[in-house]
């Protein structure tokens, strides 16, 4: 097994079973043991997130999860509070059924939901209804369990993974609790970090005091803040990069200008556009750094391509002949390329090979056509669909959206920990195209221009979206970008 580091390593289901399972047969560690210390590690975090709790509800499951559940309240009531523990079924397992004794030896009652209408009132609601191994929608009393804690108006702390939440694939499996926090056992679930994922509130990694040498290799990693090292003193603008972003057809200069102007703020040493003569006047009175230049075709394109060292191809680009005349044209050049938006929707169309470094940036409807396959397929396993295209298409992905993931064709994926919905609005996209490229042309490879990218622009949004996510633009994300791609505070 190869030692990881479990603050910023996501695994699977299975992967984290499998760890479970070396601990009790590899290291000794009895399966209760290992629920006392879950449960004593999420009492803790809760003691320390509402100080001020005098009273709980838990809601146990029948699994290990109900038993980490049971425990919880057992140490809740040593300490002084209130507790009602409301049990969906009898312990199936032999260390859950323990647990459950546990708690009833203090001599409290343990009680059906039907004892109830709806939850008793408490401060606090711990959910330990489900663990890791859910893979279907609740149903009967779990779902009405799931739906009474929603209504509540109590805070919830979720035991490992909030119930209903695929901890594979960030998807709510029907009903899902939404906890305003987690604490989550051993390793870091990859499902908490991507898709519907809010539901996990915020989220602490208990590690109950293991080895890290019985971690398996993560099946993802969390990406971590990065900027770009100073440059050299000597440093020139042909030796940063010269983007050349491709596209504003009709109505759309504005897409080409945001990705061009992204790619400057990064750090582009020069940056071309090539778009429909219409556009040029307004870019070169609104941002002159940039040079814009009408093409009619390939012929036109042909000079500018020569001159370059990274495309950016297809904000507003159109799928129209202009359109697909300049990216078949860029395409054929084989530089180091970001395909985005109508250069996705014409990949599409024609299926065709890449250049060698290229980096495709969808959003899940983009990826679902890429794929054949419905939008919703895709949402539903977002690694599965990030890592197939990226083998299809022998390209790093992006695979936008609420946990942006970040796969290269050998299999190995990222997850983006930042962003907002303040990005749901136009152009957001294009600004993202532009910062990757600004990256590739300063000399960062495929995946390490796409992760670093996809950082910076979520970071740069958060930073924007103090001022509020309502009215978040694209255009606001370039003064925090030019901060943080240089490692500074922004």
């Amino acid at each position: 097994m190869t030692a990881s580091d479990p603050g910023i390593d996501l695994f699977t289901s299975s992967q984290a079973r499998a760890i479970d399972r070396c601990a009790i047969d590899g290291l000794g560690i009895p399966g209760f043991e290992l629920m006392t210390r879950a449960a004593a590690a999420a009492f803790a975090m809760l003691r320390r997130r509402w100080p001020n709790a005098r009273r709980l509800c838990v809601v146990c499951g029948t699994g290990n999860n109900g038993g980490d559940g049971y425990l919880v309240a057992r140490d809740a009531l040593v300490s002084g509070l209130a507790v009602d523990v409301i049990a969906l079924g009898e312990p199936k397992g032999d260390d859950a059924l323990r647990a459950r004794g546990a708690f009833e030896a203090l001599g409290s009652l343990v009680l059906p939901l039907s004892a109830w209408r709806g939850l008793p009132p408490a401060d606090v609601v711990v959910d330990a209804i489900y663990g890791i191994g859910l893979n279907r929608a609740p149903e009967g009393e779990a779902r009405e369990a799931i739906e009474a804690i929603n209504a509540s108006g109590a805070s919830v702390l979720a035991l490992d993974v909030p119930s209903g939440l695929s901890a594979d694939t960030g998807a709510c499996l029907g009903v899902a609790v939404r906890a305003d926090a987690t604490a989550t056992f051993i390793v870091r679930k990859r499902g908490l970090h991507t898709y519907q994922a809010e539901a996990a509130g915020d989220i602490e990694l208990h590690a109950l005091d293991l080895s890290r040498d019985i971690l398996e290799a993560p099946d993802a990693r969390l990406l971590v803040a990065a900027g770009l090292s100073p440059r050299p003193m000597d440093s020139h603008k042909g030796a940063n990069g010269h983007i050349l972003a491709i596209g504003g057809d009709h109505g759309t200069g504005g897409a080409v200008r945001m990705a061009a102007e992204a790619a400057l703020r990064t750090g582009a040493g020069l940056v071309s556009v090539a778009t429909r003569e219409e556009n040029v006047p307004a870019m070169n009175a609104a941002r002159p750094e940039l040079m814009a230049r009408g093409v009619d075709g390939p012929q036109a394109l042909q000079p500018m391509l020569e001159k370059a060292s990274v495309v950016a191809l297809g904000p507003g680009l159109g799928q129209g002949a202009w359109g697909h005349a300049l990216w078949t044209t860029a395409l054929d050049a084989g530089l180091p390329t970001v395909l985005d938006a109508d250069g996705l929707n014409l990949l599409q169309a024609e299926p065709r090979g890449l250049p060698a470094k290229a980096v495709l940036t969808p959003h899940p409807g983009e990826a679902g056509r890429l794929l054949g396959v419905t939008t919703s397929a895709v949402q539903a396993d977002r690694f599965a669909a990030v890592r197939e295209l990226a083998r299809r298409y022998r390209a790093v992905v992006v695979l936008k959206g609420n946990g942006s993931l970040i796969a290269s064709p050998a299999g190995e994926v990222s997850v983006c920990p930042w962003g907002n919905p303040g990005m749901a609005s136009g152009g957001m996209g294009d600004t993202l195209t532009g910062i990757v490229a600004g990256l590739l042309g300063q000399g960062c490879d495929p995946y390490a221009s796409a992760c670093l990218g996809v950082g910076l622009h979520a970071r740069a949004a958060d930073v924007a979206a103090r001022a509020g996510q309502r009215g978040l633009l694209a255009g606001d994300l370039l003064e925090p970008l030019r901060h943080l791609v240089n490692g500074l505070d922004a």
